[in-house]
């Protein structure tokens, strides 16, 4: 009798996804939206997080988990600065946060003074894709200065994406950047993708991702 043999890839995932569904319930019950942010390093993460913030903060209560492969905290300070609350999450050198570190999170945060929790997930195109924290959306953030080609290179990320933010769009006039070309590869990989090209530097498009977000944050807490 052969031995029966379970891939202990594919455990891992189911694990996490089963974690998963737990973190994405206690959310919901709490009428707390979530989102998982992702992004290359230097995207600029934390500095459209602390925009979302500050156009928010009037109205809603944002939490945010912070991701690191470093035991630092300086985004988790900077957020706390901002006047929101904020865990850091030491992901121990892993290349992305899993569904546990999540649940670890999410205890930390007051859930019942909550509106909305953004995940910054480690920067990466690769590993954040895979894993499922348990969020209620995707977000990736495509930065200008990393080229036009990433939805080309990097398929998987853009696949299951919800919102994609493009960002650093006031750095165009100096990089070589077409940005038709890099909408028509997002549009082969997830057609009509909720997409806003920013600036968090100017404020160019932030006006647009606000609109849409306050929207869907009372739609979720009214549902």
């Amino acid at each position: 009798m052969s031995a029966i043999r379970v891939p202990v890839v594919e455990k891992i995932f189911s694990a996490n996804d089963r974690m998963a569904v737990q973190n994405r319930q206690l959310l919901t019950n709490n009428k707390v939206l979530a989102i998982n942010l992702m992004a290359s390093p230097g995207a600029g993460k934390t500095s459209f997080i602390l925009e979302t913030i500050k156009q928010l903060s009037n109205q809603f209560k944002i939490g945010v988990i912070e991701g690191d492969t470093a035991p630092v905290t300086i985004d988790a300070d900077k957020i706390i600065s901002a006047g929101m609350p904020a865990v850091q999450i030491n992901t121990g050198g892993n290349c992305h946060l899993d569904a546990v570190m999540m649940s670890d999170g999410l205890a930390q945060l007051p859930m019942d003074k909550l509106d909305l929790v953004i995940v910054e997930n480690v920067g990466n195109l690769i590993c954040p894709a895979a894993w499922d924290l348990g969020t209620h959306f995707n977000l990736l953030i495509a930065s200008v200065p990393e080229g036009d080609d990433k939805p080309y290179k990097y398929p998987n990320i853009y696949r299951g994406l919800e919102i994609l933010i493009i960002n650093k769009v006031d750095l165009q006039p100096y990089v070589e950047f077409k940005m038709d070309y890099f909408r028509k590869g997002v549009e082969m990989l997830n057609p009509g993708l909720a997409t806003f090209p920013v600036s968090c530097k100017t404020g160019e498009g932030i006006d647009a991702w606000i609109v849409w977000l306050i929207e869907k944050i009372k739609v979720f807490k009214n549902s």
